[in-house]
């Protein structure tokens, strides 16, 4: 859908994103118990199909058979119960990341999910339940970034439970799983995948990943930094300066300088 914007607004739109501080993982209050205040323990979470940090192949995304990546993690603690995962963009030109995929109830021993995996399922499986992405439809969101727009960063984030989350209704959507899920986090991974349009990112070797704890601690402390410097006037002079440059005429591209990142890049 994002494919048929103008490119000339997917580069006006280019300081308007949600950022990783807005991210489900980023979140206070998630911790279980004793873990309540002091964050949680770390998941490894990997993909066969790509690295930490690098480009999503095509055939995940719009532009490509629009299907699911694999995923795996390490065992997760002592005493959980059951997983979850939310797959959001942290760069959607909107106030929050766009969910791309939701999928809760899975068993504490399953230890991955295979290419395509998440895809409607009505009332859901012995082996989790999938949940609604933001056009409100169960399944994977395909991602579409807009063009020239700049690198997205698909944030999949694996949560392991204390308990199981009870009903929190038909495919709940992302307000209703973490409602459902704060103050039973025992451990959390997180995954980045990277997609742009108009680009130069070749996709890098899966085997170049740096260890997903190191990139969840990481992009921890990143974001709680930019959560410190979030100013909601920002968001004002921003919407003002893409409205009054979208209703001025004008005959060539507007202007392509790039935005900054919202948290230092990790190596």
């Amino acid at each position: 859908m994002l494919e048929h914007m103008p490119a000339w607004l997917g580069h006006a739109l280019k300081g308007l994103r949600a950022g990783a501080d807005a991210l489900v993982i980023a979140r206070s209050g998630l911790g279980s118990g004793a873990q309540a205040g002091t964050g949680f323990a770390t998941l490894d979470l990997t993909s066969p199909a790509f690295a930490h940090e690098e480009r999503l192949p095509p055939r995940f995304t719009a532009d490509g058979d629009g299907v699911s990546p694999p995923l795996l993690w390490s065992a997760p603690p002592a005493g959980t119960a059951a997983l979850a995962l939310i797959v959001e963009d942290a760069d959607a030109p909107t106030p929050q990341p766009l969910v791309h995929a939701i999928v809760w109830h899975i068993a504490a021993d399953r230890l991955r999910l295979a290419e395509g995996a998440i895809a409607a399922d009505g009332a859901g499986t012995p082996d989790g339940d999938v949940g609604r992405n933001s056009y409100l439809r169960e399944g994977w969101l395909p991602p579409d970034p807009p063009t020239g727009h700049g690198e997205h960063r698909y944030a999949f984030q694996l949560f392991a439970l204390d308990a199981a989350l009870g009903d929190p209704g038909v495919s709940p959507g992302r307000t209703a799983l973490v409602e459902a899920m704060s103050g039973h986090v025992l451990a959390a991974g997180l995954l980045i995948g990277t997609y742009s349009r108009e680009e130069a990112a070749p996709v890098g070797p899966a085997a170049s990943a740096m260890p997903a704890s190191t990139a969840t601690r990481a992009w921890r402390a990143g974001i709680r930094r930019a959560a410190g410097q979030a100013n909601a006037a920002a968001w004002v002079a921003i919407s003002r300066t893409v409205v009054e440059k979208a209703t001025m005429p004008t005959s060539r591209p507007l202007s392509r300088r790039r935005s900054g990142r919202d948290w230092p890049r990790w190596r």
